[in-house]
């Protein structure tokens, strides 16, 4: 029975007044809670719709950056092949010094400024995903500086280059002959210094027009430069060094002028001042461990040629064959080097943007893309076994042989492409003391003792040999594709911004938004 209002006291009321209120406001309270479920569930839904568009996205991304890529890196390995085939018409002298000059210096110069340079894909690729432009400009002038200063005791080495070659018990003839072609190499090596620099300036904006553009200059130039010099102007074997050092420093030139007229490079374009030199540190504490990287995967494969010459009883036929598979590495390594670069530039960008998603689909993209390509290449590689051999020699035994280690060329070649991209995304992330330690356990604990054993102890030679090396890079691909899996991108995000926005420099406060 309901009681009349008006007889009720006003502390009755007030009660039921301030139940009604809050059954009113539970009420509410459920709507508000079941529609922010409804917001979240759709909000979700909707991330998973982005992340489908952002995967086909990134593909088309990385594939813009990494086909130019290929063009850009075949153009860097084309000088040293071209020097290479046209010494070789001067003579058996000319050839065998020439090749042992050229590669001594790609293991004990030029690897080691490519690993240097690769930690500003980390610096500089963070700092222009944060939108720090002018410190992007300033790591740029440093690395510059500090690659140019690395020259200088790898300049010293060169210069005795024949001495240490007597040493290590080198042919006296052929090793005083290759230290004057490395004498010669020097001016190559600071051009190509910083012409790694510059590269490293264009691909972390992802501007690969200028880059397309000096490359494909030095298809062509090189030739006409090196027949000029070695056939034409006297110098012989040395004109070889001299065009590859006219070519880096031609390309040098070119992007630097793109550099300073272009206004597409305004943002990043900084004068050059003290500030260089607050950033050493920095560099340097990525870049040892970036060159420790990128030389020991460099190095494991000159030690597995260096084997080959004490098997028996033929170490000739073993030294080509292992050099054929070498060479037919090296070509083909530009393309899964090019998916690299792109992954790394993704990887990075988004890492100092602070999109941990972001770096997440662009590293399953790089990986989705090497799959592809490390199965169409091997396949030809594979398909063309028969083919391969009459490439390098005309000796029926060589092409025999090459045609018999295929298989196993074309699974060194599947390993490679995909260790290409994954590397790619460890530099982007800063990874590069965890890369060095993955090689150094893939290809000097496992790879060259095994290739060892497989060489020499089970008596497989030069299949053997080049198994090994292979087991190396499969062991890489295992441990950098686990570590990638378990990342933890919302983390690593977190940090790469840290570490951009630590030494944020005046200019750049105004595009800082966290």
């Amino acid at each position: 029975m309901n009681q009349n209002p008006e007889l009720m006291s006003p502390a009755i009321l007030s009660t039921e007044r301030s139940a009604r209120k809050e059954d009113k406001e539970g009420n509410m309270e459920n709507d508000r809670q079941e529609k922010a479920m409804e917001v979240v569930n759709e909000e979700e839904e909707d991330r998973l719709r982005l992340t489908w568009r952002m995967f086909a996205k990134e593909v088309k991304e990385v594939i813009c950056v990494a086909g130019p890529m290929v063009a850009v890196n075949y153009s860097t390995f084309f000088l040293q092949t071209i020097a290479l085939m046209m010494v070789g018409h001067l003579g058996k002298l000319a050839q065998s010094s020439t090749g042992v000059a050229i590669s001594l210096c790609a293991v004990t110069g030029f690897s080691v400024i490519f690993g240097l340079a690769s930690a500003l894909e980390t610096l500089c690729g963070q700092a222009y995903g944060a939108k720090q432009y002018k410190k992007f400009g300033v790591q740029i002038q440093t690395g510059i500086f500090c690659l140019l200063l690395c020259c200088i005791p790898l300049s010293m080495l060169w210069l005795n280059l024949g001495r240490v070659l007597v040493v290590l018990g080198q042919d006296p003839l052929i090793a005083h002959e290759a230290g004057k072609f490395a004498v010669c190499l020097i001016p190559a090596l600071f051009g190509y210094a910083i012409l790694q620099a510059l590269v490293r300036f264009y691909l972390m904006q992802s501007m690969i027009t200028p880059l397309v553009i000096s490359s494909s200059l030095n298809y062509h130039l090189p030739c006409s430069f090196c027949w000029t010099l070695v056939f034409k102007s006297g110098m012989g074997r040395f004109g070889g060094a001299f065009a590859i050092g006219i070519s880096y420093w031609l390309n040098v030139m070119l992007l630097a002028l793109y550099m300073k007229f272009s206004d597409s490079c305004a943002k990043t374009r900084v004068p050059i001042s003290m500030e260089l030199f607050r950033g050493i540190r920095d560099f340097f504490r990525l870049a040892i461990p970036s060159a420790v990287m990128a030389c020991l995967q460099w190095w494991s494969y000159e030690v597995t040629t260096l084997l080959a010459g004490l098997l028996r009883p033929n170490p000739q036929l073993e030294t080509s064959i292992l050099a054929v598979c070498v060479s037919m590495n090296v070509t083909i390594y530009s393309i899964p080097e090019s998916v690299g670069s792109a992954a790394s530039t993704r990887v990075s960008n988004a890492l100092g943007a602070g999109n941990a998603q972001a770096a997440r689909v662009a590293a399953l993209c790089s990986r989705i893309l090497s799959a592809c390509e490390a199965l169409i290449v091997s396949s030809i590689v594979l398909s063309s076994r028969n083919v391969l051999g009459h490439v390098f020699s005309n000796e029926p035994e060589v092409i025999g042989y090459v045609s018999d280690i295929a298989p196993l060329l074309a699974l060194s070649v599947f390993a490679d492409s995909l260790q290409g991209a994954l590397t790619g995304i460890a530099r982007g992330s800063g990874w590069q003391r965890i890369g060095a330690y993955v090689n150094f356990g893939a290809y000097y604990v496992v790879g060259i003792p095994l290739s060892a054993i497989l060489g020499f102890l089970v008596r497989l030679r030069g299949k053997g040999l080049w198994l090994g090396i292979t087991s190396g890079t499969i062991c890489q691909v295992i441990i950098l594709l686990v570590i990638i899996s378990c990342t933890d991108w919302e983390k690593e995000a977190k940090k790469a911004r840290e570490r951009t926005l630590k030494r944020c420099l005046p200019e750049d406060h105004e595009n800082v938004s966290i």
